[in-house]
């Protein structure tokens, strides 16, 4: 093998990262722009299972490829995560063979690469987006389906198991503080990459909108038991008008928010339905009972909405500098709540923003290390 060039780059994706509307993709779709726009010719590989072919993509990256996730029943019966099994693809260890770029694997989801020999000797990264068996653990304590539940529970052991594969990696690029001193413990070569959420500069506007917001991807456990808790213990009652915006919604919350008058819900909102929704919100609302990695949504509301209004966990580790709000109980939060909706946003706290923004975030500055790195 040959590298006739020191600016190409593998990405390999659990998903297809467009569109851009959940956490994980999120952050894979504004790395590799980022990566591009520094003039790096990425090498796209995509597992598909649900998401459509993408254009915007394939305009971004040198070269684009796409791979059949096996969904084999036979794979939940594998000692290795199924999320690892069903990712497993010798399609995709031939194209990586083709050259001997540098290489990142994003997840522990697409590591079964590093568990091919073949492989042995190249540089390749690993983007973990989460503490694998701890994140899966959670899903399955919240997860009321039991079927789902069994499954997470064993995904959880099978990942813990997994996970010191990562030890083969040339590095391990964390995606928050936590994170990072998790992954330090036990591994070398671990580095701070912050997430990538696509904003650059705070975009608020000042005035008072009449509603919050909470929005996140609800079928997954951590999300529609935080939309219910603010359903039932926060805004019940309340007449404070409350719109619930994400993907895929379970059929019993779509029933709870029916019966509840001050609360709407908009379901699979397209990207710019999404942005406009966090604008014009008076508050963003955000919560969730496990710390894990840098959340995505959270970034979003800090560069583009008003008041954000946060539990502990939803912040836990970062030096917020009163860019949020804290609230914990359901008490806390109606009163929080109830006071900011009446107070504007106004020019003084959109340039606070600013300032504290490009202190705790800055993508140009996470772009310099991670091009130092490859």
């Amino acid at each position: 093998m040959k590298n006739t060039s020191d600016n190409h780059i593998h990405i390999v994706s659990f998903d297809i990262p467009c569109p851009v509307n959940y956490g994980g993709v999120i952050d894979v779709f504004f790395k590799l722009k980022a990566l591009a726009e520094r003039g790096f010719k990425v090498h796209m590989h995509c597992f598909e299972y649900g998401r459509e072919r993408s254009e915007r993509l394939e305009a971004l990256c040198e070269t684009t490829r796409y791979y059949k996730r096996d969904m084999s029943f036979s794979n939940f019966f594998n000692k290795k995560p199924y999320i690892v099994t069903s990712r497993i693809s010798e399609e995709l260890i031939q194209d990586l063979l083709k050259d001997d770029y540098p290489i990142i694997l994003e997840g522990l989801h697409t590591c079964g690469v590093l568990l091919d020999p073949r492989m042995q000797g190249r540089k390749i990264f690993v983007r973990t987006h989460n503490v694998e068996h701890e994140y899966y653990q959670y899903l399955a304590e919240t997860e009321k389906n039991l079927r789902k539940k069994l499954f997470l529970k064993m995904e959880a052991r099978k990942l813990r198991r997994f996970e010191p594969i990562l030890a083969k990696a040339t590095g391990i690029l964390a995606i928050s503080n936590k994170d990072y001193e998790y992954f330090k413990q036990k591994y070398d070569n671990v580095y701070l990459i912050p997430a990538y959420a696509g904003f650059d500069k705070v975009d608020v506007l000042e005035g008072q909108g009449d509603f919050v917001l909470y929005h996140g991807k609800l079928d997954i456990s951590e999300n529609y038991h935080a939309a219910e808790f603010l359903i039932k213990e926060v805004f019940k009652d309340t007449g404070i008008k409350l719109k619930i915006a994400g993907m895929n919604p379970p059929h019993y919350l779509v029933k709870l928010i029916d019966n509840e008058p001050n609360i709407e819900l908009i379901e699979n909102p397209e990207d710019d339905v999404l942005q406009e929704l966090i604008r014009n919100a008076q508050i963003n609302i955000l919560v969730t009972a496990q710390s894990t990695g840098l959340k995505l949504k959270l970034l979003n509301a800090l560069f583009n909405g008003r008041y954000c209004v946060v539990n502990d966990k939803m912040v836990e580790g970062l030096d917020i500098n009163d860019l949020c709000i804290v609230a914990n109980s359901a008490v806390e939060m109606k009163t929080v709540v109830a006071d900011l909706m009446t107070k504007p946003f106004v020019e003084e706290q959109v340039e606070i923003r600013k300032s504290r923004m490009d202190a705790f975030y800055n993508s140009s500055r996470t772009t310099d290390k991670l091009v130092e790195l490859l």
